[in-house]
């Protein structure tokens, strides 16, 4: 009888700490005190109702080609990471098959290799793009 109320209590005590957490309070971020103000995430038809001026978000060429090729820098780093995966795979299951086993590890070397050169990428673009023709 006792171990079952210790049970029961430590249950409760349980179900009071985990309402708790589910209830905790959330603080909404004041960067919108200003609806005018540039962190405020809200539509530019709102803003130029308020008399907000400059609203108009410039879309130029070099900001859309940075756009493009990093996201296709990222995926193609996605690419190496799951073939570095599917490596591992088939280093695990190739049961000590000295073919199987090449294979592998020649699939992980190349998608680090590839994974290395997205990195590199990445930083020779947006480096290139901002410090060097100077588009942010």
């Amino acid at each position: 009888m006792k171990l079952k109320s210790i049970k029961l209590a430590a249950l409760a005590f349980a179900g009071i700490l985990s309402l708790g957490v589910i209830t905790a309070p959330a603080f909404a971020d004041n960067a919108c005190d200003n609806i005018c103000n540039p962190g405020c995430q809200v539509a530019d038809s709102v803003k130029e109702a308020n008399g907000c001026n400059n609203t108009t978000t410039e879309k130029t060429l070099p900001k859309v080609v940075i756009n493009i090729l990093n996201a296709i820098i990222g995926v193609s780093g996605l690419v190496a990471v799951v073939f570095i995966i599917l490596g591992g795979i088939q280093y695990m299951t190739s049961t000590g098959d000295a073919g199987k086993v090449k294979k592998a590890r020649d699939t992980i070397l190349y998608a680090v290799v590839g994974l290395i050169a997205c990195v590199l990428a990445f930083a020779i673009v947006n480096f290139v793009i901002t410090k060097i023709l100077g588009f942010e």
